[in-house]
């Protein structure tokens, strides 16, 4: 395997060979596999080599081809991918879980069971209990369990981060974050009946989009401001075409540092797609982002003009943001650079466990399984508090 090595960028796996991955889920037919592979690949940290890609056998006989996993080692079942990687010599090392919500406890269960690394979509479970016991049997094990919350992996997130606890705004004052889409306006068609178990309450849990979209919202609240939502009060509409759950969710918080916060996320407002934004204001200015525009970062100073910063080296880029960079000012990088940088993160993570380097573990910025964990106990939050006429609820952030 070879010793953990300082390397000289994040997409150099620090092992000195790629980590074995394997995927469930994802085949054809399925953006959100094809936008982890596409991370995974960009990366630079992972071979693809195993996958239980469909239920289905054509299906998964030709996902498999399409992402070059040999025939014996495309497998029907998840169960049967877990047993026969886990007695392999050359077996995966990790797993990447891409699945509909309510599978992914019995998946991600079954593999730390065999002593792989586990790498899964949200939100995590529908269910606390399901998602405190995936958190425990991890660390109880000493593996890595972590969440795929893309959008914080963007190098100007982070440096809105960075700014933040330099003291750039002051103190914070106010959090709004909204995330906008409107593909759930009209009807479902027969035709997208694939995605359509996001509607089911049995596949999905109690909410819909606050899982769906909101879970992302919270993630990149915490990441950037570093609080913690620890009361909300939400309320949960349907504003497109009528559906069992809800497509929209106005949610108010009360961060951890006393202040204010707004959540607002929806799938029915014609005209947008993925308005993923945030703006934090302080006492002594204001940050805001757009992950539509990912490269720009707007500080407003108070009583001074906006600064502007771009995505690239120097030119007030803070150090951890500038590792989150890889091609000069001019040359775009967006959402695809931002599967890589977690993919690597996470890789990163993996190989300093396995080489048993403590400290460069501990490093390492992805977000984990409690971060998945307070992601679920939120959303069952907001159904809490929708279904008692929006009081007010309280939310627990902490491990297990």
């Amino acid at each position: 395997m070879g010793p953990f090595r300082d390397v000289p960028n994040l997409r150099t796996p620090p092992l000195g060979r790629r980590l074995r991955l394997g995927f469930v889920g994802g085949g054809r037919g399925g953006n959100v596999g094809y936008w982890h592979y596409n991370g995974v690949r960009l990366s630079g940290h992972w071979d693809v080599v195993a996958g239980a890609l469909s239920r289905d056998p054509d299906t998964a006989s030709q996902s498999a081809a399409d992402w070059c996993i040999a025939e014996d080692r495309s497998y029907l079942s998840f169960e049967d991918m877990a047993e026969a990687e886990a007695a392999r010599d050359d077996g995966i090392e990790a797993v990447s879980i891409c699945t509909p919500n309510f599978t992914h406890f019995p998946i991600a269960n079954a593999f730390l069971d065999r002593g792989i690394d586990v790498i899964l979509d949200k939100p995590m479970t529908t269910a606390v209990e399901d998602a405190e016991m995936l958190v425990a049997k991890a660390r109880d094990l000493g593996l890595i369990l972590a969440v795929t919350y893309p959008y914080g992996h963007h190098a100007m997130a982070m440096q809105a981060a960075q700014l933040i606890e330099e003291g750039a705004i002051g103190t914070i004052s106010q959090v709004i974050v909204e995330y906008v889409q409107d593909w759930a306006t009209a009807p479902d068609e027969q035709s997208e009946m694939a995605s359509n178990w996001r509607r089911d309450p049995a596949k999905v849990g109690r909410t819909s989009a606050v899982g769906d979209i909101g879970t992302h919202a919270l993630q990149m609240l915490r990441a950037v401001t570093k609080l913690e939502a620890e009361e909300i009060r939400a309320d949960l509409h349907v504003c497109g075409a009528p559906k069992a759950l809800d497509d929209t969710a106005f949610i108010k918080l009360k961060l951890s540092n006393g202040a204010p916060g707004l959540i607002w996320i929806t799938e029915a407002a014609p005209g947008n797609h993925c308005g993923l934004r945030f703006r934090v204001f302080g006492d002594k200015g204001g940050l805001s982002w757009d992950q539509e525009f990912p490269e720009q970062l707007k500080l407003s100073p108070l009583n001074e003009p906006d600064r502007i910063y771009l995505r690239g080296q120097g030119a007030g880029m803070s150090p951890a943001a500038e590792r989150w960079t890889h091609l000069p000012r001019g040359h775009g990088e967006a959402l695809t650079d931002a599967w890589s940088n977690l993919y690597a993160e996470i890789g990163t993570a993996i190989a300093a466990r396995r080489a048993g380097e403590h400290e460069r573990l501990t490093s390492c910025h992805y977000p984990s399984g409690v971060d998945g964990l307070i992601g679920v106990r939120f959303m069952n939050a907001c159904a809490d508090s929708g279904d008692n006429g929006s009081s007010w609820v309280k939310v627990d952030n902490s491990g297990v």
